[in-house]
């Protein structure tokens, strides 16, 4: 495996991408994006958790079951979510004409969107916005394509990398958006990843549903699960490797390949949290199950007390542990240690279920570095877990107190 400097999608063969400023925000900034396979691509995804779902999510969750896929039509102006028949009628709308543009079917087109809860698309823009972008798609449109995706983000979020398969060069790379609303079963967070490997669609849906487990769904920013959420991949077969239709070692290696990029998505939409300054990375290692190793690391990363301590480099050990005890993970207390890491150091500050005599000054130190890792020890089985969040500083509630603004 092979990490490339490209921006997203540059290099992976048949894919092109691009990204305007179509007016859909106040702010005049890029907020259209479309990435397109010149091939029909087969295509798998997953979405929001929450009963409250964006027009756009259940028309690509009909479209997805049935029908390839060609291109992928993302605004970030609008979330067109609680908009009614009209909302839903905009979304087919958006499919019909980008689909007109490219020669497509409408069913061949998915889409995201994300934005404000509640106010309509105005549909007059999004109409010259679909033209001027499908006008613009190119092999190297990955950049404006990551910076049109965004909302309250700092920064774009992208990896590409090349594997090898049957001796064929395969790409993988992945674009996402997230900040805020950001909560493990998904959350408003838009990824997409794009592939010229030749797989089957039962194959890459498997790929799918097992990779977000251990990535997507094991971020959390706020707790929020938003309407809008979901990751999507295109596979169009350009590498012309053997298909991958069963679970060989050409899968692992393209499972392994998905994971990754996904697992890095994933940390860098939790590193860029509303306002965030450092990222928080929770091990918990030797449990008596997955599951139970799953549920205490999301506790942690999940607590807002745990957050606002590491804020203010507090090495209060007491909110990790009652973090842990209400995860609905499987642990005796008694067995459990805890010890802070980052690039500065590690310490041990809990061992078999009580407080070490530790260093505080030597604590506070470590916990300032931007990378803290909480790593967990149960003593209870062979099984770990890792969660990804960020600390919770006020500039998380100035940003969300100013949002419609």
């Amino acid at each position: 495996m092979k990490i490339l400097s490209n921006s997203f999608a540059n290099g992976v063969k048949g894919f092109k991408t691009a990204g305007i400023a179509a007016g859909l925000k106040k702010s005049c900034k890029k907020d259209l994006a479309i990435i397109y396979s010149e091939k029909n691509a087969v295509s798998a995804g997953t979405f929001t958790t929450n009963k409250v779902k964006a027009a756009c999510v259940v028309l690509n969750m009909e479209n997805i079951k049935h029908h390839n896929t060609q291109a992928i039509i993302i605004n970030s102006g609008h979330a067109n979510a609680c908009t009614g028949d009209n909302g839903f009628k905009d979304a087919k709308t958006i499919n019909e004409i980008t689909s007109k543009e490219l020669g497509l079917k409408s069913e061949e087109v998915l889409q995201a969107s994300t934005g404000v809860i509640g106010l309509p698309i105005p549909m007059d823009i999004m109409k010259d916005g679909i033209k001027k972008v499908c006008s613009k798609i190119s092999n190297d449109g990955g950049d404006d394509t990551a910076k049109a995706i965004l909302t309250t983000d700092t920064k774009t979020k992208y990896i590409t990398i090349e594997i090898e398969i049957d001796s064929k060069k395969v790409l993988l790379s992945g674009v996402a958006k997230g900040s805020g609303m950001i909560k493990p079963n998904m959350a408003t967070m838009l990824s997409f990843v794009v592939t010229d490997a030749n797989i089957s669609k039962e194959m890459l849906n498997k790929a799918v549903k097992n990779s977000v487990k251990h990535s997507y769904n094991m971020i959390s920013v706020d707790g929020d699960i938003s309407t809008n959420d979901m990751f999507l991949v295109m596979a169009n077969g350009a590498a012309e490797n053997k298909i991958i239709d069963c679970e060989n070692d050409n899968y692992k290696i393209f499972k392994e390949a998905l994971d990754f990029i996904n697992i890095e998505l994933a940390k860098k939409i939790a590193r860029d949290g509303e306002g965030a300054t450092k990222l928080i990375e929770s091990h918990v290692v030797n449990s008596c199950s997955v599951d139970s190793a799953k549920k205490c690391a999301m506790s942690i990363v999940s607590s807002n007390l745990v957050k606002a301590a590491l804020f203010g480099s507090d090495p209060n050990w007491g909110r990790v542990i009652c973090a842990l005890g209400y995860s609905g993970g499987e642990f005796s207390i008694d067995k459990v240690n805890l010890t802070f890491k980052s690039s500065i150091g590690e310490i041990e500050v809990f061992k078999n279920g009580m407080n070490l005599n530790f260093d505080e000054n030597k604590a506070r130190n470590i916990l300032q570095a931007d990378n803290i890792i909480l790593y967990v020890d149960l003593n209870d089985g062979k099984y770990s877990a890792k969660a990804w969040g960020c600390d919770l500083t006020y500039k998380y509630v100035e940003i969300n107190g100013q949002y419609r603004t």
